[in-house]
């Protein structure tokens, strides 16, 4: 059962959904990570009876997640907001410098060549430098980013995750994204529910507070979320059940 907290579902929801944490569990290196059959069946049963409004809200690429879901496609805004592709299929992406960026792979695949623990994530248009394996070099990955980040410019950010810190697009993020979603059919006029898990998901709970939606955040910690689940597992059964309540008689449950 899950939490008797959360509010009861509404034809009339739109959900954005964040992906590792949320709907997968944390996983030590991120392609290490996999998408079982049910959960692409309960997604496809959501992304049906909203008439197309759900949309995955991640750090990783686009590229990324339509390889994690595949055959299944998605509404998606992919690396924090930088690229985001909506109902009509066409893909945003944000312009950057890209010389600067490759410059700066450089500069993190030679730490990760001294640090074998640590994995750098090239997602295209940002950079990420995971340390889960090596939680101990958290202060030196946090002091060799912001050295990055002033080589690469003011068109990028750094920004801090679990285990993780990533130079990325600047002005962009979570809750930009989903406010362009919410402009255009079949998200305009729902109510937004996001759910998340990580720091970087607190500017889609800002965003979704601000025009009355609902935010859920998973597990422990501080959060502008005002309602709570405690793992990705407990929001796949949340999901399952909202699927199958929005389920028409003589539908076939997975």
């Amino acid at each position: 059962m899950t939490s008797p907290n959360l509010p009861r579902p509404s034809p009339d929801w739109a959900y954005f959904l964040d992906v590792d944490g949320t709907l997968l569990d944390i996983v030590e290196r991120p392609n290490a990570s996999r998408v079982s059959p049910g959960l692409r069946r309960l997604l496809a049963g959501l992304d049906d009876i909203t008439g197309g409004a759900l949309a995955l809200i991640t750090g990783r690429s686009v590229a990324d997640i339509d390889r994690l879901f595949a055959p299944s496609t998605f509404c998606v805004a992919g690396q924090h907001g930088a690229e985001r592709r909506g109902a009509d299929g066409r893909l945003h992406r944000q312009r950057l410098p890209d010389e600067r960026l490759r410059k700066a792979e450089h500069t993190l695949r030679r730490m990760v060549v001294a640090h074998p623990d640590l994995v750098l994530e090239d997602k295209g248009m940002s950079l990420a430098l995971h340390y889960r394996s090596a939680p101990e070099l958290g202060a030196e990955v946090r002091k060799i980013m912001r050295g990055v980040l002033e080589d690469v410019g003011e068109e990028f950010e750094m920004l801090t995750g679990k285990m993780v810190v990533e130079i990325k697009p600047g002005g962009r993020d979570k809750g930009t994204a989903i406010a362009e979603f919410m402009k255009e059919p079949p998200f305009r006029s729902r109510m937004p529910v996001f759910i998340g898990d990580d720091v970087t998901d607190e500017f889609g709970f800002e965003l979704v507070n601000q025009i009355g939606g609902h935010c859920v955040k998973v597990g422990e910690g501080g959060s502008a979320a005002h309602l709570r689940l405690p793992h990705a597992g407990a929001v796949r059964a949340w999901l399952g059940e909202i699927a199958n309540q929005g389920r028409q008689p003589g539908d076939a449950v997975s």
